[in-house]
């Protein structure tokens, strides 16, 4: 394992460390980007975005540094101080996906796939209404998950790891 892709949850970011020692962490940009406009008015969330989507384009992590710079600088001229303090705190946990390689940079920069997984049992959960015990719950969502698996969904090919396998070959040599 070598990225954890999740939100700002503590529980689950403390956990990482301690049963994962040798993965990295990547929150969310999507549950970040959220994050930062609850501080923000509503007739600026446009710009905002504009502006935390343009930290995101960047080629590599120290430019999307300073441009973050930037934005916090210009968020604070238009007297947005607790989106910037925001940005200014947290905006490294969303620049780990710069230590991947860059062709699968727009694929572990959100965890949508499981978004959209959990989506997928809510839809089916609410159908149903009111379970008549937990297990009855729990065997709904399992069935749910072995027809995804089994489904159109796994047959898809989400990321090639050739590239990741490539640069840790280059990085640390050949494994015996």
């Amino acid at each position: 394992m070598k990225l954890i892709i999740s939100d700002a949850c503590r529980g689950l970011v403390e956990s990482v460390a301690d049963y994962l020692p040798d993965a990295q962490w990547q929150r969310c940009m999507v549950h970040f980007y959220r994050n930062v406009f609850s501080h923000v008015p509503s007739t600026k969330v446009r710009e905002v975005t504009h502006m935390l989507k343009a930290i995101h384009a960047q080629e590599n992590r120290r430019a999307a540094q300073e441009k973050a710079d930037a934005v916090i600088a210009d968020l604070r001229a238009q007297r947005l101080t607790r989106a910037a303090d925001l940005i200014e705190e947290s905006i490294d946990e969303t620049l780990t996906y710069y230590g991947f390689p860059d062709s699968h940079w727009r694929k572990i920069r959100t965890n949508n796939p499981l978004e959209r997984i959990m989506k997928e049992i809510r839809r089916r959960t609410r159908v149903v209404g009111a379970f008549p015990d937990g297990q009855s719950c729990l065997n709904l969502a399992a069935a749910r998950l072995r027809h995804i698996a089994a489904g159109k969904w796994s047959a898809r090919k989400y990321m090639n790891m050739a590239p990741l396998y490539q640069e840790q070959h280059q990085t640390h040599g050949a494994v015996a």
